[in-house]
């Protein structure tokens, strides 16, 4: 293999850096700017020409340059949490450069811009407390009680209520499990306002949306000092901001393994050490966790700790699917159509039978959530007085190619599909010899779905 002049791996070279969607900055050994990319440029917004051959601490504190702190410390770090300027947040990568001899001749960073991601994050937090809060006010006035945004009077959502309302009252930690969009987070917050806790705050955190380099000073803050552009004061983490009330950890199957170590020790312990710290802080909390993961079999795997696992599953809230409530459907389409015409400022449509049937039959993989984006839409792209299944067809899930009946039709083929269905139940019935369980089992579906179907039809026995 012939090798590279070295005037062209210079071209080579200076090519990679510029394609870098990343900052990318070259110092001497004195701190001066032998390097400034283009994406530097626009992160930092200092032009090359004004940056070149001059001491990078003109343009920025001393104490917030990570890159001169390679230069004392010659030791590499690898996607460190940074924030060289107030207004910019970074994950930096630095190394020291030697020469063939192994003296240092400078030091490189490359730094990553992720000041949208903290300031949506801090944002989404800050928005999250103050719905809370005015959600608190509310109880306070009487006009709504806990899980009262939780829609539906099925035998499994009002099951599900009744065993969160009850657990409510107790400080015991909570595992919520469900599929994604049946409203976890609803629930999480409506035992908070059934507790004892209710006053306090309500403190969420999605372990799965925090950048994993800045989980540790979320979870737990940071003492003043403890890294370059960190606040001056230290700040506290969202543990230490949940004392006297609820931290509720949404997505717990995607903390980090080394966050659940330390997790842990805050569940046990009921302590939280900032970063950079070395005092103890103790914390009055109440833990509520959700998931949509199938923990134990993550735990078979090695990704979630046993240990942890059974510290959260203390009691299980398994909230029940759009399936298998499927007798709350036209409760939850009326209240979304109500709201979405008062945002979008329209008037109140009706669903014939025909479309509310298309409803009913629908599976709804994504649940209450895709339900309501829906019916988002068919209020956004539909003017209709009454709405039929021509004029959702083209925003349903479901692609529909086969002639759409009219209202007569649909009603008898409901009520034929009806009764097929209650002759169908009544004969498993008589084999199992009026076992519930062995019914349900063999007609494919829960228990709780076949007592509401026995109550629907009036089946005996």
């Amino acid at each position: 293999m012939s090798k590279i002049p070295l005037e062209h791996s210079t071209h080579y070279l200076r090519s990679l850096i510029e394609m870098s969607p990343d900052a990318v900055t070259i110092v001497n050994s004195s701190g001066e700017v032998e390097y400034w990319n283009k994406q530097a440029e626009l992160i930092y917004s200092i032009p090359l020409k004004k940056i070149k051959n001059k001491r990078i601490s003109e343009f920025f504190k001393k104490e917030d340059l990570k890159v001169l702190e390679i230069l004392e410390t010659k030791k590499p770090v690898f996607n460190a949490y940074h924030q060289p300027r107030p207004d910019k947040h970074v994950m930096i990568s630095s190394a020291p450069i030697f020469n063939g001899e192994g003296k240092l001749i400078g030091a490189i960073s490359i730094d990553q811009d992720i000041t949208n991601v903290v300031k949506l994050n801090e944002k989404l937090a800050l928005t999250t407390t103050q719905l809370q809060k005015l959600k608190q006010q509310y109880n306070l006035q009487g006009q709504i009680g806990p899980l009262a945004e939780i829609k539906g009077n099925s035998m499994a959502i009002r099951q599900t209520k009744e065993l969160a309302l009850k657990v409510a009252k107790t400080d015991a930690t909570v595992l919520i499990q469900g599929e994604s969009g049946v409203g976890k987070e609803l629930f999480s917050q409506g035992i908070h306002e059934a507790s004892l806790r209710k006053d306090q705050p309500f403190i969420p955190i999605n372990c799965g949306a925090i950048p994993e380099a800045l989980f540790e000073s979320e979870f737990f803050g940071y003492e003043k000092g403890s890294f370059t552009g960190a606040y001056k004061d230290g700040k506290a983490g969202k543990v230490e901001m949940a004392d006297g009330g609820t931290l509720f950890l949404d997505e717990i199957g995607m903390l980090p393994l080394d966050m659940q170590v330390k997790l842990l020790r805050v569940l046990q312990e009921r302590e939280v050490c900032r970063v950079g710290g070395n005092k103890s802080i103790k914390v009055d909390i109440r833990i509520v966790a959700a998931t949509n993961s199938d923990l134990k079999e993550m735990v078979k795997q090695g990704t979630f700790r046993e240990d942890l696992y059974y510290r959260l599953n203390v009691v299980t809230l398994k909230i029940p699917s759009l399936r298998e409530r499927i007798e709350d459907i036209p409760t939850l389409v009326k209240s979304f159509i109500q709201e979405y015409a008062i945002k979008y400022q329209k008037e109140e449509p009706n669903l014939s039978k025909s479309a509310l049937q298309m409803f009913m039959n629908y599976q709804w993989p994504g649940n209450i959530r895709e339900l309501k984006n829906v019916v988002e839409r068919m209020i956004i792209f539909t003017d209709e007085a009454t709405i039929t299944p021509e004029d959702i067809a083209p925003i349903f899930p479901v692609d529909i190619k086969r002639e759409l009946p009219n209202e007569a039709e649909s009603d008898s083929l409901f009520q034929e599909k009806a009764l097929l269905e209650k002759e169908r139940i009544e004969a498993v019935l008589a084999e199992t010899y009026g076992n519930k369980s062995a019914t349900a089992k063999k007609l494919g579906i829960s228990r709780v779905t076949l007592y509401n179907k026995i109550k629907a039809y009036n089946i005996k026995g």
